[in-house]
């Protein structure tokens, strides 16, 4: 990324250009991020390509105010803290399921992240997560806004990431490139298997909770969990995008080509 897009890239997330790549600066972007940059699949329901290549990220992330869902928000945050001097490292993860059953390899990607002040893991690409990295070489519980988590080792080396004392998904510690992605993307993206094919999802970190668009269900996630969820109408939909999450659709989206009904899965948020 040159300065121009550096710079295009922290004014879509409201952030000033740090003045060291230091640990403070990592937790202010990472919160930026989550709070204006949307978790979202909505490319899988409206037949775009997803290309894991910088272009195109930051032509979708920065010059169409789109989210995305982890490849596409971690990738892109990864090219934004390298072009700001940090450390930056992708990491494969396999993501736990119903009754604690892994998923793929390469179902997710998060970020290790060097600073000065130690290494972190970054994560802006898993809907309801952390709102600050965490601190990598822990493994006593860290309490955050988003809940208690703690990273464990396992036997094998890899490292499980636990929310609440429920285990996220499992992290391996060798360094990937971008382009080993492409399979998972591509199976999350395509398959029938995927809860990503199956469901619909817009979500974002606010000042006081969460808002996710779910097919045609509006939630707000208050202080102490507090929720309220309402059913847009066909006419409210386009613009609940448009007003909460910044997204300019010409269509809704939906699943499969059918017109939605009532509540869709929530995703990962």
């Amino acid at each position: 990324m040159d300065t121009a897009a550096t710079d295009a890239y922290l004014d879509r997330i409201g952030a000033r250009r740090p003045a060291a790549p230091d640990a403070e600066a990592l937790r202010a972007l990472h919160l930026s991020h989550l709070r204006t940059v949307p978790f979202e699949n909505l490319s899988i329901h409206l037949g775009e390509e997803i290309v894991l290549a910088e272009q195109p990220l930051l032509d979708k992330i920065v010059g169409a105010r789109r989210g995305g869902f982890c490849y596409e928000l971690n990738g892109a945050f990864a090219m934004l803290l390298g072009a700001l001097g940090y450390g930056v490292e992708l990491l494969a993860a396999r993501v736990f399921g119903a009754e604690g059953k892994l998923g793929i390899p390469y179902d997710h990607l998060a970020l290790r992240v060097r600073t000065p002040d130690g290494s972190w893991l970054a994560d802006v690409g898993f809907g309801r997560h952390s709102h600050f990295p965490l601190r990598w070489d822990s493994r006593a519980e860290q309490t955050d806004p988003g809940g208690v988590f703690r990273i464990e080792e396992t036997e094998e080396g890899d490292l499980d990431v636990l929310r609440d004392g429920s285990r996220q998904y499992r992290l391996e510690q060798r360094p990937r490139a971008y382009r080993d992605f492409e399979v998972g993307c591509w199976w999350n993206r395509t398959s029938p298997a995927s809860h990503f094919t199956r469901s619909l999802v817009c979500s974002r970190l606010t000042e006081t909770g969460r808002i996710t668009l779910s097919g045609r269900t509006f939630v707000t996630t208050g202080p102490a969990g507090a929720r309220a969820e309402r059913q847009l109408d066909a006419d409210e939909v386009l613009a609940a995008y448009r007003e909460h999450f910044g997204i300019v659709l010409d269509r809704e989206p939906v699943v499969g080509g059918e017109p939605p009904s009532g509540a869709g899965g929530q995703g990962r948020p």
